[in-house]
């Protein structure tokens, strides 16, 4: 039953690469998983396996911290929801342009990539508003909407990896929470910011491109050839930035307190999913009562704009649901502890995490999901840390540090594909110009890995 426990994770990987479904991979996985365990208990009644993977769904969502996370995640898409549609957003996003301060070629990509830093609820969000607002800025000093699109896409997936305080954050926290670890998930969630390498040389490397004003390899003939496109995109009108600022304010500083107070005075032992939970329900109260009361939308409207908004999430939540329900099916197999004892006797302990981001970075890039990827090793991430007694920290961002990577590289990547649109650029071009930037901060990635695992181990 050994080598049988790993076969789950192999067809749920193998169904994501082939078919380009993660609910569909997950689903198969779990019930392959129940499958597994009633012949490990010589159990005849084997076409009782979808039955027991329900009994499985049902038994994860009575567990107080998963209700409280699938119920998070929703309000999260109620709360974008809110604040993109009452032009909160685009007013923030207007008042950094209007500011006249993009007077040069340096200051406008500044203020470009400024701006999807601002915006970091929300990846496509971010890409949409900053490539948008950019445009013209870009066109004006001549440079290319290539350049844009690169600008755009490698601020926004890292800066939302990085400061988490959004879906992304929620969503990790989800896969997170189902594990019994030393430190509070959320304390390990932020923990990992300073040890994820991808994202944060990205970010430096697009700074170097904007204040240097240094491009290289195809980038530089895009430059030259100064091609756009320019397609129309709907988006909200600006209103007041008041209507981003206020309800994201106390979402964040809400967390804080109700970490605080869930803790009994130290943050470092309040419950993440409480306080999250807590914060964005607020939150989502205050962006409703903003909107009805300020004559922009009526309780009729405001309540469709919130369901809208969490319907745009429910695969996402319907993700995050089964991925916690597969991780528990594979703690009674014994997968984590099979593929620890594996991992162990057959790969050096520095290589760990090499190969831990090096397999997000395929699995990404050849689905063009990093969400469908993080749903996938983090169950088999975690195992290793706590049977190996790796360093969380680390593991957790080789993990997400490898999805960005393969997003940024794949032609498949939703968040390509709307950074080429919202640039008004070529979808083939933007790979092709944004590849050899991504695979030489990969590649350095690669090697710090290696060597964060040399002092670790």
């Amino acid at each position: 039953m050994d080598w049988l426990s790993i076969l789950p994770p192999i067809i749920a990987i193998a169904i994501v690469l082939w078919k380009k479904e993660v609910i569909l991979g997950l689903l198969v996985a779990l019930v392959s998983t129940e499958l597994l365990l009633a012949l490990n208990t010589a159990d005849t009644s084997l076409l009782l396996a979808p039955i027991n993977s329900i009994d499985r769904v049902v038994s994860t969502v009575q567990g107080a911290g998963n209700a409280r996370i699938l119920i998070f995640s929703l309000l999260v898409g109620a709360l974008l929801a809110f604040i993109r549609d009452s032009g909160g957003v685009n007013a923030v996003v207007s008042k950094l342009v209007n500011s006249g301060i993009a007077s040069s070629k340096r200051k406008a990509g500044g203020i470009t990539m400024f701006t999807g830093i601002v915006v970091f609820i929300e990846s496509n969000l971010s890409v949409l508003s900053s490539g948008i607002m950019a445009r013209g800025l870009f066109d004006k000093y001549k440079m290319s909407r290539a350049r844009l699109a690169y600008v755009i896409d490698s601020t926004s997936a890292p800066i939302c990896i990085l400061i988490l305080l959004n879906g992304w954050g929620a969503y990790i926290l989800s896969l997170l929470s189902a594990y019994e670890l030393e430190e509070n998930a959320l304390v390990m969630l932020w923990s990992s910011v300073p040890f994820n390498f991808y994202a944060l040389l990205t970010l430096l490397v697009v700074a170097y491109t904007i204040f240097t004003d240094n491009v290289h390899g195809p980038m530089k003939q895009a430059e030259i050839d100064l091609e756009r496109i320019d397609n129309h995109i709907d988006i909200p009108k600006a209103s007041k930035s008041r209507f981003m600022i206020i309800p994201l304010g106390i979402m964040i500083f809400g967390t804080l307190y109700f970490m605080w107070w869930t803790g009994d005075g130290n943050l470092s032992s309040g419950s993440g999913s409480r306080s999250v939970l807590y914060a964005t329900f607020i939150a989502c109260i205050v962006g409703y009562l903003m909107l009805i009361t300020n004559g922009k939308e009526t309780h009729k409207s405001a309540m469709k704009i919130g369901f809208n908004g969490m319907s745009e999430l429910l695969p996402l939540v319907t993700i995050v649901l089964l991925s916690i329900t597969l991780g528990a099916s594979l703690k009674v197999l014994g997968t984590g502890v099979f593929v620890a004892g594996l991992v162990g006797e057959h790969l050096p302990m520095f290589l760990i995490l090499p190969a831990l981001f090096i397999a997000g970075a395929i699995m990404s890039f050849t689905t063009g999901t990093s969400w469908g990827t993080f749903a996938i090793l983090i169950p088999i991430g975690m195992p290793l840390v706590q049977t190996l007694g790796l360093p969380p920290q680390l593991v957790l961002a080789a993990i997400l540090g490898g999805g960005i990577f393969g997003d940024h590289c794949s032609p498949l990547s939703d968040t390509t594909a709307i950074s080429s649109l919202a640039a008004g650029c070529d979808l083939l071009t933007h790979v092709k110009t944004q590849l050899p930037y991504a695979l030489a901060v990969g590649g350095v990635t690669v090697a710090l890995y290696a060597i964060a695992g040399l002092v670790v181990f």
